[in-house]
């Protein structure tokens, strides 16, 4: 497992109880809301506009995730297309109860965006060839 995140920092959230499953952990789709929230932002900042999630690629939950965590989200732009970027995207936790605090990578996958236009079909990105 990394020692370290991959990526630039860009978001954190605290889990809370709201967001349990039946067995007493964070609900993966929770947890999966929030890294396709991070993925986008590079997407944004790329596209230069709308984009829209079509693929979540190599989905892994490495731990799980307990209430009170501190989650962090990195991304990081591993390609981008004709119209598409994807981002890989890794949830890191600290444990409240812990003594040592340390960060432990939970989850990552790999989040593809298509950039939109305002008729709501894929366009472009900025700069690439038509």
């Amino acid at each position: 497992m990394a020692d370290a995140p991959e990526g630039r920092l860009v978001g954190r959230v605290i889990a809370m109880p709201a967001d349990t499953n039946p067995e007493g952990d964070i609900f993966g789709g929770w947890l999966l809301a929030h890294m396709d929230l991070a993925g986008a932002t590079p997407a944004f900042e790329i596209a230069q506009g709308r984009c829209a999630t079509i693929a979540v690629d190599a989905m892994v939950f490495h731990q799980p995730v307990s209430v009170g965590d501190e989650v962090s989200l990195h991304a990081e732009v591993v390609r981008t297309g004709r119209t598409s970027i994807r981002v890989h995207v890794e949830a890191w936790k600290r444990s409240r109860n812990e003594a040592r605090n340390e960060a432990v990578r939970v989850t990552e996958g790999v989040f593809t965006y298509v950039a939109i236009g305002p008729d709501k079909k894929p366009r472009v990105l900025p700069g690439t060839a038509g």
